[in-house]
């Protein structure tokens, strides 16, 4: 036998087996960072010293158990380590002492994908999910830091460990969350952290159980949303308003930690100050102004200007704006507060009654005209009404258009002044005489007239004579012969010479016959005789024959002169 043969026969060469762990001999702790170690084989082995936790409790000449991964690598020497032979045995141990369900303290080693790796004595995975409450954006802050953890899962065939910190966490905060809904009560304050924010408020950790803190409760004043308050992460001092235990829900309070501001609201802001602030908010019916921190009045729309007709206050104010108001009223009960940007001048309508006496004769522009008259402005903010029965003596006026536009200079007389409704009643007719106060002055029975056809009706033409003064000449009274249509007859813009029949001053009408005009005065008296006979309803009623022998006119195309109102109505439709 060699002495080879004789050396190997006498070590433990033959029983060593590769992928287990082993007992070695420190021999030798290199400068270049290796620990060698005798495995009583062929040569000996390099570990890495970075494998050691702490190399000050490595000595040579001691025992350690190292995992023999081979017997000879390409430099013919054993690879062997350190810590995986640790790995090993403190699997042995995990499976041997835990289970799922399990507390164990461990260090946060590395990132991978997905989440960390935690040395609890064996390497476990911690997915990201598992790390917390809710998931975090950065893992490095997590790296180099030591937790208790919660084994979740045991794999023994692959050797896989799953850990969660989450579940502790919840486990916790659930302990914390039954403790504080049994100690908690309302108006207690406490601190707590926003965890999260919606639109209607904010949920608020109170180191465990979560309180809401609604949008209503952040401030006194006006909040358009919860971020514009707090924030995720901050630290805020809040009061508990309502406690469910049986829901374990809390209700909480912010503007509750401060002074109420509408405490006092009434000393410091009596009817009739005048205040600074600033607009807040635009709606249809008016403005709130800001006048201090919480306290918010209301400019309504009928508040804003003496003389104009504000549509909408976003016509003259802006959110954001500063204005000056004078207190109306508020209610403290309901906290509103009632402004007036108006009351900051004189009312001009105090003096209208003063400078625009009734009769008195004054000039205007026409400044809108709507379907039953036309606005004059007299100055500025102040407009009278012109009624359309008030634009003609004579004319029947349907729209103030017909006589007038937009921009016209007018002259007329005041006739009612309403300061209460600040309204102003104007007439253009009565800056000139009346010409039916002198009608009968004018026109006598049987004179001839001269005049141009106006209108047109199935009932007759009316004539138009001088003062703008209307005739009707009723469709008896066209020709000799029955007439059965009056545009056969005459046409609109036509002269013609007619007499006088009929004048009634009292409800201003004057009848007019196209065939008398050439009758003698026998002739003339017998038609007015026969047409002065003439009755019926105000609606219909044939007229009667003349004197002279003619005709009446058509039923279809009745009417008596009686009813010239109604006549004139549908004449003009």
């Amino acid at each position: 036998m060699s002495l080879m043969e004789k050396l190997l026969a006498e070590s433990n060469f033959g029983a060593l087996k590769q992928h287990s762990v082993i007992t070695a001999t420190v021999t030798e702790i290199r400068e270049d960072k290796f620990v060698v170690v005798d495995i009583s084989g062929k040569s000996e082995g390099f570990i890495p010293q970075s494998e050691f936790p702490d190399m000050a409790e490595i000595q040579v000449g001691m025992q350690l158990e190292v995992y023999l991964e081979k017997l000879e690598n390409k430099d013919g020497t054993p690879t062997v380590s350190y810590d995986r032979a640790q790995q090993i045995r403190k699997w042995e141990s995990i499976e041997a002492n835990c289970q799922e369900g399990s507390i164990v303290q461990g260090r946060v080693k590395s990132i991978v994908k997905g989440g960390l790796i935690v040395s609890v004595g064996v390497d476990a995975f911690m997915p990201s999910s598992q790390i917390d409450v809710n998931p975090p954006k950065n893992l490095e802050q997590f790296v180099g830091q030591t937790f208790d953890f919660k084994i979740i899962k045991i794999n023994k065939e692959k050797k896989n460990l799953v850990v969660s910190r989450r579940e502790l966490i919840e486990e916790q905060r659930g302990e914390s969350r039954r403790k504080l809904l049994e100690e908690v009560k309302p108006g207690v304050v406490r601190r707590g952290v926003v965890k999260n924010i919606t639109d209607y408020g904010a949920f608020v950790d109170l180191d465990g159980l979560d309180g809401l803190l609604h949008v209503t409760d952040m401030s006194w004043g006006r909040i358009g949303h919860p971020s514009e308050v707090v924030k995720v992460g901050e630290e805020i001092t809040v009061m508990v308003v309502e406690v469910d235990r049986e829901r374990e829900r809390v209700s909480l309070g912010l503007k509750q930690t401060q002074p109420n501001p509408w405490e006092g609201i009434e000393k410091r802001y009596p009817v009739g100050q005048k205040v600074h602030g600033k607009v807040v908010n635009l709606v249809a019916y008016g403005a709130f102004i800001e006048i201090e921190g919480g306290v918010e009045g209301l400019v309504h729309v009928s508040e804003l200007s003496w003389t104009k007709r504000v549509q909408k206050p976003s016509d003259i104010l802006k959110v954001g704006q500063e204005v000056d108001a004078v207190i109306l009223n508020f209610n403290k009960e309901e906290q509103k507060i009632s402004l007036g940007i108006r009351q900051l001048e004189t009312n001009p309508w105090e003096k209208v009654r003063h400078n625009y006496p009734v009769g008195a004769r004054v000039r205007g522009k026409v400044r809108n005209l709507t379907n039953y008259g036309a606005f004059v402005e007299l100055e500025d903010g102040i407009d009278g009404m012109v009624h359309v029965s008030d634009m003609s003596w004579t004319r029947r006026i349907n729209n103030p258009a017909e006589v007038m536009k937009k921009g016209d200079d007018v002259e007329a007389i005041v006739l009612d002044v309403d300061v209460d409704q600040q309204r102003i009643s104007l007439g253009v007719k009565q800056t000139q005489t009346d010409p039916w106060s002198e009608i009968d002055r004018k026109y006598r029975i049987g004179d001839l007239v001269n005049g141009k056809v106006s209108k047109i009706a199935n009932f007759g033409a009316f004539i138009e004579l001088s003062d703008e003064i209307d005739g009707l000449v009723h469709v008896s009274q066209l020709a000799e012969q029955r007439v059965e249509n009056v545009k056969d007859v005459v046409k609109v813009g036509q002269d013609v010479t007619a007499r006088v029949i009929k004048i009634d001053k009292e409800d201003r009408r004057i009848g007019l016959s196209i065939k008398a005009a050439n009758y003698d005065a026998e002739r003339l008296q017998a038609e007015i005789t026969s047409y002065d006979r003439i009755k019926g309803p105000s609606t219909g009623g044939a007229p009667a024959p003349s004197a002279g022998g003619s005709s009446s006119s058509s039923s279809s195309g009745s009417g008596d002169f009686n009813s010239l109102g109604d006549l004139l109505d549908k004449a003009g439709n």
